[in-house]
């Protein structure tokens, strides 16, 4: 898969997680320009973007977030994508008050439990 432009904004998240698909439609009913690429993380382009950035796509503990260079992941994906949805949404931000360490340790509690609390599709997501 060739390198993201650096100006692209692309997502990659687990598409057979309930919740992680969720997220991506709750995403898509609140726009934002330029747009962010939903890429779920069992396609091979998710797949090699997770390798790239250092991330196991066979146990994945997280979702990629990758916005005009910048890359994100955790809690810090989290806040980042929600804030870059402007206006109110913008508040988010302010979440970063919280130690990251503990931000990251409360993500990584969701993450690990994510299929256990809320399930897992039979076939991946593929948003519209």
């Amino acid at each position: 898969m060739p390198r993201p432009d650096l100006h692209a904004r692309i997502i990659v998240f687990d598409g057979i997680c309930h919740l992680c698909c969720g997220w991506v439609r709750f995403l898509s009913r609140h726009p934002v320009e330029p747009a962010f690429q939903h890429v779920s993380m069992q396609s091979p382009e998710g797949r090699a973007l997770l390798v790239e950035y250092g991330i196991d796509p066979d146990d994945p503990d997280t979702f990629l977030v990758l916005d005009q260079g910048r890359s994100f992941t955790d809690s810090e994906a989290v806040i980042h994508t929600i804030a870059a949805l402007g206006g109110l949404w913008r508040l988010s931000a302010a979440a970063r008050i919280v130690p990251r360490a503990w931000r990251d340790w409360l993500y990584r509690l969701l993450a690990r439990n994510r299929y256990r609390w809320f399930g897992r599709r039979s076939s991946c997501y593929l948003p519209q």
